[in-house]
This record gives structure tokens, sequence and C-alpha cells, in this order.
């Protein structure tokens, strides 16, 4: 690899009883290689209303945290909107346009997906997680909202936990953060 990018995995973002909770693997690799296995990538802001995780290059993405930060103090801490317009601003940006992330960020009462394409994405299903285990952690989660009593702080953690004893890409270093 002659210009390898330093990469960040999975996250997942889980609502449940009123609680929403993300959590986020502690894993970077450069290239093929894991180069910290302890990075904080769940992240609270606007004094603890939000959450915010992001997956992909790291650089880009604390770019785009930054981005979306600024559109919720400008919007008054309104998620969607602050959202909408990041999304818009990435699709339309050129150097926007050359980032490689994606986030998640939710309040107590929304989780959105943000990606460069466009697309904010609400989930269905009261769970959605992005990265290199996203899928694993997704069906876990899936599997406990369907079927345990689990808390959505319980059901982010021990999802991740399953997806990252399955991907490469994800390690057991788990940050969990929840709003009620």
């Amino acid at each position: 690899m002659s210009n390898p990018k330093i990469r960040s995995t999975t996250i997942i973002a889980v609502k449940k009883d009123g609680k929403v909770a993300m959590a986020g693997d502690g894993q970077c690799t450069l290239g093929e290689t894991v180069c910290k296995g302890n990075a904080t990538k769940v992240r609270k802001i606007y004094g603890g209303k939000i959450l915010t995780g992001f997956a992909g290059s790291v650089a880009d993405a604390f770019t785009l945290l930054d981005r979306f930060e600024a559109k919720v103090n400008e919007f008054g801490g309104d998620v969607t909107r602050s959202a909408v317009e990041l999304a818009k601003a990435w699709r339309t940006d050129r150097m926007l346009q050359k980032l490689e992330a994606m986030l998640l960020v939710a309040d107590k009462n929304t989780i959105l997906l943000i990606s460069g394409d466009g697309n904010v994405i609400e989930p269905e299903n009261d769970a959605i997680a992005i990265g290199s285990g996203g899928n694993y952690a997704y069906s876990a989660a899936l599997a406990y909202l369907d079927c345990s009593d689990l808390s959505a702080k319980e059901i982010a953690e021990r999802s991740l936990r399953i997806a990252g004893g399955i991907c490469i890409y994800t390690n057991q270093n788990v940050t969990v953060e929840e709003l009620d």
C-alpha cells in the first residue's frame, strides 16, 4: 500500500424505552495493521444532549463532526435540520465531497445516519450501524430488540461486542454513551 489511510470502524445506535445509546469500538487500522486499539469514536455534544459517532477515515470524520457541531449550534440543537444541512453541504462542497467517513447522530428522539451522497437516514427499527462491522452489530441489535428485555445501552454494547468477535476491523474495546 503506497498511501494507506487510517480508518475507524464500527458504531451502533439503539433506541429503546425512551433512551438512546450509541457504542463504538476502539480500533483504528492503518492499511491492514491495527495502529490504535483505544480510540474514542462516540461523543456527546451540545451540552450532553446529542450523541455523535463516526466510521471511516479519521481526519475526514473529525472534519464532518466539526461541521455537524457547527450546524447544531446554528440551528439551536435541531438534529434533523443540522443533519440535512450538513448532508447538503457535503454533497455540494468540492472539498467535503472527497471526505471518506459516515456519521451517526442522535438526540433523545431521533437517530440519523448522515452520508456523503446526500442521504440522511432514520432507521425504521430503532437501530442502525455503520462501519466495517456495522452489519454484524445491526443484526445483533435487531435480535435483541425483538426478543429481550435489555436496555438500549446493553443492546448497543452487546451488539458491538458480537461484531468485534466477527469483524477483523472491530475490537472489543467498547465506548458507550447514553441519552435518556
